[in-house]
């Protein structure tokens, strides 16, 4: 197992980064570019999934780290939660929406096994 040094290795974050990339590029143009408040709540969650990773792994212990990654967690579920209403609203199509849903559901997954691992294994 390789052993992370900086938060620029953590498959979760660079997950996270795309997931921000894409959320980017969908808000800057359409009608969602001129809703300014969905458009900065989509912007926000996703630059909070990433950044609560990188944030949780300069903490000093696994339980602090922990609570970071359940909070990048959830922005990506509030990305995901984003998404349907801007779907239900007209701003993105079907096929926009999911591709914007599955890397959101990428990172989050992510996220949630790297959270898991931090905890204390017992051993038979």
């Amino acid at each position: 197992m390789t052993l992370i040094k900086k938060f620029e290795d953590i498959i979760a974050w660079q997950e996270a980064r795309k997931l921000v990339a894409n959320i980017y590029k969908l808000t800057n143009s359409g009608a969602l570019a001129k809703d300014y408040g969905m458009r900065d709540q989509l912007q926000r969650a996703s630059v909070s999934a990433m950044t609560n990773i990188a944030e949780g792994f300069d903490c000093e212990s696994k339980v602090e780290f922990a609570r970071f990654l359940s909070i990048a967690r959830r922005s990506a579920v509030e990305v995901q939660s984003l998404l349907y209403a801007a779907r239900d609203v007209g701003y993105i199509d079907e096929q926009t929406f999911n591709a914007g849903y599955q890397q959101a559901e990428k990172a989050k997954a992510l996220i949630g096994g790297l959270k898991r691992s931090l905890k204390p294994r017992n051993i038979a």
